[in-house]
């Protein structure tokens, strides 16, 4: 009998009844006048890895597509959100769906561990969950050079780890047809780490070894932070030459201007003015290469 439980086609409608069942009450809530999402507490309709895998059949890809752009949505809309306790509670539990249903889907892992170990109002902060994230990624592709490397950047750029960063970054040179400069980077590591000019390597070679646009865009991102990190350095020594010079702080960027130390009003690399607010040199509201990483101190030995 057709009907009969097991069978692929009432398989087939419940698992459509379910996605149509999950999107339709999204659109719901989004059109319910009340706040976004990323506001208001959210849920999953299925919270079990294992159990999604066993309703989706032979439709684990396309569940997964759905619960990676879930993740997505729910990443970009709390962070954009105007809520100044931004909470990123489903962001792990998505991904761990969205990788369970597709253990070779390689961008959910890269990016998704960006999006985890992204310090708080960018992201959770959860460098931890981010190497969990990963660390699964190369038991299910254990020839994955990049998932190492980037468990190597987890620890480099969140957790100022630079000796485990190194010591990841060698591993990933052992790898077959692993890239040679991870070698260098590893020793670029241990002697540089936390330094701007290392920091600007990792990235330019995370860049050169993105899989997709997306994640060569975030490194050029990333670039352009430690380059408006640069730019404020230098404006802030104008403000204190200006202050030097006259005995007051500079009213705002015009004053900089009007005495030769500028030509024009600054902005950051992304094209956003930078502000200039009682002497303190800080990022426009709205920019996109908020917020800037922290640099810490190195320990001298």
């Amino acid at each position: 009998m057709s009907g009969r439980p097991g069978c692929p086609g009432v398989a087939l409608a419940v698992m459509a009844t379910l996605m149509a069942a999950v999107i339709g009450l999204q659109a719901v809530h989004e059109r319910g006048g009340g706040p976004p999402a990323s506001d208001a507490p959210e849920f999953l309709y299925v919270r079990s890895p294992e159990a999604m895998r066993r309703l989706a059949l032979s439709y684990q890809s396309l569940v997964a597509d759905l619960y990676w752009i879930r993740a997505v949505q729910h990443y970009g809309g709390t962070r954009l959100s105007a809520n100044p306790d931004k909470r990123y509670e489903l962001l792990y539990p998505l991904l761990d769906l969205t990788t369970t249903l597709e253990p070779r889907f390689n961008v959910a892992y890269l990016f998704g561990s960006l999006f985890l170990a992204e310090s708080p109002p960018g992201g959770p902060g959860r460098p931890d969950l981010a190497i969990a994230l990963l660390d699964r990624g190369l038991r299910a592709q254990p020839s994955k050079w990049e998932f190492a490397q980037a468990i190597g950047f987890v620890h480099y750029w969140w957790r100022h780890d630079y000796e485990q960063a190194a010591e990841w970054f060698t591993r990933a040179a052992k790898f077959p047809n692993a890239p040679f400069w991870l070698t260098t980077l590893a020793a670029t590591t241990l002697a540089e780490g936390g330094s701007r000019g290392s920091s600007r390597i990792l990235w330019e070679q995370f860049a050169r070894s993105a899989e997709t646009e997306a994640l060569r865009n975030e490194a050029v991102r990333r670039l352009q932070q430690l380059d408006a990190m640069d730019q404020m350095d230098r404006l802030r020594q104008m403000v204190d030459a200006y202050r030097q010079r006259g005995g007051a702080l500079p009213s705002g960027w015009i004053d900089l201007v009007r005495a030769g130390y500028l030509r024009a009003l600054p902005a950051d690399p992304a094209g956003t003015p930078y502000v200039l607010q009682d002497g303190a040199v800080m990022l426009g509201r709205g920019s996109r290469l908020f917020p800037l990483p922290i640099e810490p101190q190195r320990l001298v030995h």
